[in-house]
């Protein structure tokens, strides 16, 4: 199959009505937009309401006054420009702001603006931390797409990586998998790449993001297969969201489909409260339900998947939700707080752990680190009144 085309202006897409592209065109004024063909084809345009539309086309909700640029804070991460370091043994390099698919649920939204800066093109600084710090046994290569960059500079990236011995893991965020197929299973040089820094003792993971079962179509699993026969191992995390695929049968489905392929189940995440993202926000009670309908549908295997809020102060893991009581777990923690258990009051409408009374008594906003450099010259209108446990709305 031929790589896809891809396509940047909205008022091309005539699967739409003009009428309607021209009020979207608005949107994309705003925010990036990008799809291929491929992707596109997986549509039914005859519904309005089909979720692979609502995940790449954009919606009128974006230019709403709910939540924030940075949900997770996660500036207050950087240490060096283009470098995360949140979790001891994890860091993150952002190498790219540019995505195959500009999802339009994306936590990272802010990167869709023409006016953000926050990928770097010298990522010498975040190498050079990570060669320093031994206690980084792992790096995310993420953006962005990591696997949006040419193979040439992934090459160059993964070589220096691998001669960090500390360095055992590295990770590669991407949706294309099944956003773009072609692009691993065309490219030899690619899998070639993956199995030379793939060994049996520092694996290269894939970190995919598949939401729907019907993005797992049969390019998509001749992709999955070329990466593990390269000795890639493939994981998955989507967050669960209304519209696209909040149903319990849906999500099973996924955990099904996800294990038939050997890709393993790893979040399910709750998804953040990002500004221009109200139309996908579920309650967490609803959410926690959904999940554990839909485990109920699947095997042990399916059951793996861990649900998960990314929160500034770690990752929490919803253990339960019932008769108004959340019973919360730090999975990961900013502050090393691993494995403390909170019970917390759950509001029918919280959709968010700063939403829980009495959050705030087990975390505390971090402070901006004063030695990186982060360029987010557009985001002198973003609010940076952080408060302990407090969202703060702001206006596109």
């Amino acid at each position: 199959m031929p790589q896809p085309k891809y396509i940047t202006d909205i008022s091309k897409l005539t699967y739409i009505p003009e009428k309607d592209r021209e009020k979207l065109k608005q949107i994309t004024d705003k925010f990036v937009f990008r799809v291929n063909d491929y992707y596109l084809s997986l549509i039914d345009w005859t519904d309005p309401d089909d979720p692979i539309r609502k995940l790449v086309i954009p919606n009128e909700d974006e230019l709403g006054e709910y939540g924030r640029w940075d949900a997770s804070d996660e500036d207050t991460n950087y240490v060096v420009p283009g470098c995360q370091h949140k979790y001891s043994t994890t860091a993150l390099l952002i190498v790219s702001e540019v995505c195959g698919a500009y999802c339009r649920y994306c936590f990272r939204k802010r990167l869709f603006r023409n006016d953000v800066k926050e990928a770097v093109s010298d990522i010498e600084p975040g190498l050079q931390y990570i060669a320093e710090h031994p206690e980084i046994s792992n790096v995310l290569l993420t953006g962005g797409d990591s696997l949006i960059l040419g193979t040439a500079k992934l090459r160059t990236i993964l070589e220096r990586l691998r001669a960090i011995e500390h360095v055992k893991i590295i990770r590669l965020g991407s949706k294309m998998p099944v956003f773009n197929p072609m692009r691993i299973y065309e490219d030899e040089a690619l899998l070639e790449l993956l199995q030379t820094y793939s060994t049996p003792d520092k694996r290269i993971y894939v970190m995919a993001h598949i939401n729907h079962p019907r993005e797992i179509t049969p390019e998509a699993i001749r992709g999955f297969k070329a990466l593990q026969q390269a000795g890639v191992i493939l994981v998955n995390q989507t967050p669960v969201l209304r519209g696209i695929n909040d149903d319990p049968q849906i999500l099973g489905e996924l955990l099904d489909k996800l294990s038939e392929a050997g890709v393993t189940p790893y979040y399910f995440f709750v998804n953040r409260p990002v500004a221009g993202n109200n139309a996908f926000v579920l309650p967490l009670r609803e959410v926690y339900e959904l999940v554990e309908q839909a485990k109920a549908r699947t095997s042990g295997l399916g059951k793996r998947v861990r649900l998960s809020m990314s929160h500034t102060s770690g990752k929490i893991e919803i253990l339960a939700i019932e008769n108004g009581k959340a019973y919360l777990k730090y999975h990961q923690s900013r502050d090393n707080h691993y494995g403390r258990f909170m019970i917390l009051d759950c509001p029918d409408q919280a959709a968010w752990f700063d939403d829980l009374p009495g959050n705030e008594e087990y975390w505390v906003q971090p402070v901006k680190k004063t030695n990186a450099v982060v360029s987010v010259n557009a985001m002198a209108d973003v609010p940076r009144a952080f408060r302990k446990g407090k969202r703060i709305e702001s206006s596109l």
